[in-house]
């Protein structure tokens, strides 16, 4: 791809996602380019940027952006965050939520699903404890096709054996010939929608509990800064922020705090929340 193409998928990435491609990049584009151009029988990448150039090929924008921001996702991906929550976080919300018995969490890049659903097993092995509340597990992502991919809940044997405890894959799946489904009850406990972390969330309401994990990676240092006030303005007072283990809020103008004692883990400013999260 010449450079004054590249340019232009880069700004136009950028533009419409946030993604941050520098030169060195450049493969990774064209091969993930590729299938979009044997899709729309062209002659080459070139040949694809030009039409993107044009807008001469309908939902062509949307395909490049789709194909460039799906990331791979793993079940209980780095396992330090989903034991903090249910060690950590949930003794907590169990007694600060006493009154209202409701708890939200916010899968801010679900991609296909694993995330939400493994935060939905962590409650799993807590049944008992909140078995009167009502807990949302919301999950976002840009990609359409892989939140449909995450709305049905299946998963190849591959997948399912990268991070999955054999005892939770036989409690919250079914075998479905050579995949495996996510249990009814586990999938009841998500749901997914369409949304670009450049975007105001405010319409989805108030959290208690945000992942957003392994994607600010991809982002310059203003859109990190941005994304991350946005997240801010729907946590609740005392909620907590899990990040990813090569992400950091350091060199950042942003409302959020280190929790003490946890990795990862983020509380807004000047709320005490720190103190409270360790213990």
């Amino acid at each position: 791809m010449g450079p004054d193409n590249f340019k232009f998928v880069c700004d136009f990435l950028y533009k419409k996602s946030g993604l941050v491609l520098g030169e060195e990049k450049a493969y990774l584009l064209e091969n993930r380019l590729m299938p979009i151009v044997r899709k729309h029988e062209l002659a080459d990448v070139e040949a694809l940027v030009m039409k993107l150039r044009g807008n001469a090929i309908p939902g062509l924008a949307e395909e490049v952006v789709e194909v460039m921001t799906t990331n791979e996702s793993l079940f209980f991906r780095d396992t330090k965050p989903f034991e903090q929550l249910r060690t950590v976080s949930l003794p907590y919300f169990l007694k600060a939520r006493a009154a209202t018995r409701k708890l939200r969490i916010w899968s801010a890049a679900a991609s296909t699903g694993q995330e939400p659903y493994s935060i939905a097993m962590v409650f799993g092995e807590e049944k008992a404890t909140f078995a009167d509340w009502k807990v949302e597990i919301f999950g976002t992502d840009l990609s359409k096709a892989a939140l449909e991919r995450a709305k049905s809940g299946i998963y190849t044997q591959f997948e399912v054996q990268r991070g999955m405890p054999i005892q939770m894959l036989l409690k919250y799946f079914t075998k479905l010939d050579s995949k495996w489904q996510v249990n009814q009850d586990v999938r009841d406990m998500a749901s997914f929608a369409e949304f670009n972390l450049l975007d105001d969330p405010s319409r989805f309401g108030t959290f208690d509990v945000i992942f957003c994990r392994n994607v600010l990676i991809y982002f310059d240092k203003e859109t990190k800064g941005q994304v991350l006030n946005r997240l801010a303005s729907v946590l609740a007072p005392d909620g907590v922020l899990f990040l990813g283990a090569a992400e950091t809020i350091l060199g950042l103008d942003t409302n959020f705090q280190p929790i003490s004692g946890l990795r990862g883990a983020y509380g807004l400013q000047d709320t005490g929340k720190s103190d409270i999260a360790a213990g």
